[in-house]
């Protein structure tokens, strides 16, 4: 499969557990901008600095990759977001592969991604354009054995 466009989100790992089960992605709290920027088709990487939220131990892994599956974010049912009150997120639908995660550190040298000096601080905007190519690099880092097809968990 040829990937014309992707994206990479920051989400913590215990957030990616559950959107991976759920096939879905919110971002930045279920804001719809983040989301809108997807289109059907669009390879989609989860990088996790943390394993839980506002945690500050690191993990510094990618954790998911698949594909954007719909074309338009569709707003889920109203959900408790803590002491940032109760938000009807926005999402999309991602047919997730099943991956194996792999540490930042394990794959660096090879992505354009961080090739640039303070490349993480543009990961503060939690999701980020990435060129085709680091997403095959990462498509192939991540999924074990003879590449699990898309869509399959």
């Amino acid at each position: 499969m040829t990937i014309e466009r992707a994206w990479l989100a920051v989400v913590s790992a215990e957030h990616t557990r559950g959107a991976v089960a759920g096939g879905f992605v919110q971002l930045n709290h279920g804001k719809r901008p983040g989301v809108a920027r997807l289109h059907r088709g669009d390879g989609f990487v989860i990088y996790s600095p943390t394993d839980q939220y506002g945690d500050k131990t690191p993990l510094r892994a990618f954790t998911a990759l698949g594909i954007v599956a719909d074309s338009e974010p569709y707003q889920a049912a109203p959900m408790s977001m803590g002491a940032r009150g109760t938000v009807e997120p926005w999402r999309r639908t991602i047919t997730f592969a099943r991956v194996t995660p792999i540490p930042l550190a394990d794959i660096t040298a090879e992505l354009h991604l961080t090739s640039q000096p303070n490349w993480g601080y543009q990961l503060r905007r939690g999701l980020v354009p990435l060129t085709p190519s680091d997403f095959a690099v990462l498509q192939e880092a991540m999924t074990p054995g003879a590449h699990a097809p898309m869509g399959t968990i």
